[in-house]
């Protein structure tokens, strides 16, 4: 039977607080990331999830490396429990899907920037060109 394990991480990053949902199939782990300003309660934490879930847009999947789920030590799982609320930061595993996230996003507005660009230079160009045919005319 296929599990999937969502994880739901609000943290302060200096400036906003900001909530990471981490999305893990056991073969493929996206990420997507929202800021929300002011410090949310818990219920405005669980009406966002109800209402954006839809709309929320992750990262492109990684290929996940998690082993099954086993049984763990009671004590071992509080200790773990404990480093990770502890932890004022976001996976590396987050942080890299919300890193290639951003790059793939760069890269598709470089390229429509390009295309802008050239666009309306070949448009200066065209009229550049009427121009000089209408001085010719000599009218």
């Amino acid at each position: 039977m296929d599990k999937t394990k969502f994880t739901f991480t609000v943290f302060f990053d200096g400036k906003f607080y900001q909530g990471v949902y981490e999305r893990n199939d056991g073969i493929k782990y996206e990420v997507c990331r929202f800021i929300f300003g002011k410090e949310p309660k818990d219920y405005e934490i669980y009406n966002f999830m109800l209402k954006n879930f839809v709309n929320m847009r992750f990262s492109p999947y990684f290929q996940a490396d998690f082993s099954a789920d086993k049984h763990i030590n009671p004590k071992r799982l509080q200790r773990l429990i404990k480093r990770q609320t502890a932890n004022s930061g976001i996976g590396t595993k987050a942080q890299q899907a919300i890193k290639l996230m951003r790059e793939q996003n760069k890269a598709l507005s470089k390229k429509s920037r390009r295309l802008r660009n050239n666009e309306h230079k070949e448009r200066m160009f065209i009229i550049k060109q009427e121009k000089k045919k209408e001085k010719r005319k000599g009218h």
